[in-house]
């Protein structure tokens, strides 16, 4: 399938913000509650980068007036349940920062060992619960689609999610870093754990892939079951929609090459700089990786249709 670049940095970049608002509440859970600007501003950080996804996605649209009609459909479109999650996660987020920057933190919920939640914390758990919900759905939004073999799978909604929190940690840890916070050192060690995570789970997927038998054939297109069929050409000589729309641009070899550059750059080049005590390199590193990650992803889609125009005469 040709990436669609809107949709490549809607994914990546909502990804790190659902990421590191799942990082920051993990931050005040390990911490034990507290509040303050250091919230607040990550808060902040979280918030732009959702808008910034959701700026990117109107760019997928033809026609950006009607993309309020997409959340009309949230009974059987994941695409819907995505476009009324995100802005509820927005609204969340906005109010998980502003209560920080304000520092009102009354307690909400006393547990039965003693225990208490406060507002900022019982807001950062609502806001998680949603990231997850609206990872869930982005993922479930190409893992249904079951006539492209390489999507049709629980492991692009997996992925989808532990590359969002590797994303979202590293960030975090990146941060923390610059704000001097002592969370700095478990944000980092969170993120190199989800990073190996993330390149397992995608290196299982790719050769998920590579393996995998194709449900559909030429014999069974056809309903022959001759030993040998072989297509000679695709009947007209001419490019169309298509061609150009449901194939990869530059190739299988193109595919592959940014394969290796991303599980490189995308997981293990940020895990090795994490190691070394440089998160903010180690995510503009795997921001990167990330980037020719979701590309390969959409670009390695093959739609069934590609069987009648796989052959050039």
């Amino acid at each position: 399938m040709k990436p669609a670049f809107s949709v490549i940095f809607l994914t990546t970049l909502i990804g790190a913000g659902q990421g590191l608002l799942i990082a920051l509440t993990a931050g005040q859970l390990y911490a034990g509650g507290g509040s303050g600007g250091f919230y607040a501003l990550g808060g902040a950080l979280a918030l732009a980068l959702l808008c910034l996804g959701l700026v990117a996605s109107v760019f997928h649209l033809s026609n950006p007036q009607r993309g309020w009609r997409a959340a009309t459909r949230w009974r059987t479109s994941w695409l819907s349940r995505e476009v009324i999650l995100l802005p509820v996660l927005c609204g969340l987020v906005f109010l998980y920062a502003v209560i920080h920057a304000f520092g009102w933190a009354p307690v909400v919920i006393r547990l039965g060992n003693g225990a208490t939640l406060d507002l900022p914390l019982v807001l950062g758990l609502l806001a998680t619960l949603a990231s997850l919900a609206l990872f869930v759905c982005t993922g479930m939004i190409y893992a249904c689609v079951r006539f492209i073999r390489q999507w049709a799978s629980g492991w692009t909604v997996v992925n989808y999610l532990m590359m969002g929190l590797a994303s979202g940690f590293t960030l975090a840890a990146a941060y923390a870093q610059l704000q001097d916070n002592a969370l700095a050192g478990f944000l980092a060690g969170s993120a190199v754990l989800l990073t190996l995570l993330a390149l397992a789970t995608r290196a299982f997927q790719l050769w998920r892939n590579a393996t995998g038998q194709p449900r559909s054939t030429l014999k069974s297109a056809i309903g022959l079951h001759h030993s040998q069929i072989r297509q000679v050409t695709q009947g007209f000589m001419g490019s169309s929609f298509n061609t150009v729309e449901f194939v990869a641009p530059g190739g299988a070899e193109t595919v592959k090459g940014l394969s290796v550059f991303f599980l490189a750059v995308g997981f293990v080049a940020p895990a090795a700089l994490l190691l070394a005590g440089l998160p903010v390199l180690a995510f503009l590193c795997q921001f990167v990786g990330l980037l020719a990650e979701r590309w390969v992803f959409f670009a390695a889609g093959s739609h069934v249709q590609n069987l009648y125009y796989q052959a050039r005469g």
